[in-house]
C-alpha cells in the first residue's frame, strides 16, 4: 500500500529526510503550511529528484487556488508530469481570480499572475468585526453576543 501524506509537514528539510528513507509514495504538500514559495520549489525539486509525485493537499478554502499554481510550475518547469489534485467546492465566489474547473474535472491552468488567493474586498466589509453587514444579521449578532453558543459539544439554551 502507498503512503501519500506531508500535509502536515511545514518544511523541506522533512520532506528531504523522508523521501530519502523513501518513505513517501505521493508528496501531499501543504502550500500555507509550507509558508513560502521558496519552501514549495524545493519540495517540488526534491519529489522529482526521487521520482515521487506531487499531489498537493487542497482541503480548505482558498487552497484548491494556491495549488493549481503549485501543479502547473511542477508540470511545466519540474517534472513534466501530469497530477491529480484535491478539489474542494468551497468558497471559491469568495477569490478574485477562482480556481476554474472543466467539465470533465481538470483543473485549468490559472490565467493570472501570482498566487491566485487575493480575497474580494466586499468579503472583507461583509465580515470586517463588528461593523461587517455579517455582524448586523441576527446570525452575526448571536455569535458576537454569545461567541461559544452553537459549538460542538457546547450547550445551548
Amino acid at each position: 500500500m502507498g503512503v501519500a501524506t506531508g500535509e502536515h509537514i511545514n518544511n523541506s528539510v522533512m520532506f528531504k529526510q523522508l523521501l530519502q528513507a523513501e518513505a513517501l509514495d505521493v508528496v501531499q504538500l501543504d502550500a500555507c503550511r509550507l509558508n513560502s514559495i521558496d519552501e514549495i520549489l524545493s519540495v517540488l525539486l526534491l519529489s522529482a529528484k526521487f521520482g515521487v509525485p506531487i499531489v498537493p493537499h487542497c482541503g480548505g478554502a482558498g487552497m484548491v487556488e494556491l495549488c493549481s499554481h503549485i501543479s502547473t510550475i511542477d508540470f511545466v518547469s519540474v517534472s513534466g508530469k501530469e497530477s491529480i489534485l484535491e478539489y474542494t467546492d468551497h468558497l471559491h465566489e469568495a477569490f478574485v481570480a477562482p480556481v476554474g474547473i472543466t467539465a470533465d474535472g481538470y483543473h485549468v491552468t490559472p490565467q493570472v499572475p501570482g498566487y491566485s488567493c487575493d480575497v474580494k474586498e466586499a468579503e472583507f466589509e461583509k465580515f470586517e468585526s463588528p461593523n461587517g453587514s455579517f455582524w448586523q444579521s441576527d446570525k452575526g449578532k448571536s455569535m458576537l453576543a454569545d461567541p461559544w453558543r452553537g459549538l460542538p459539544g457546547e450547550q445551548t439554551s
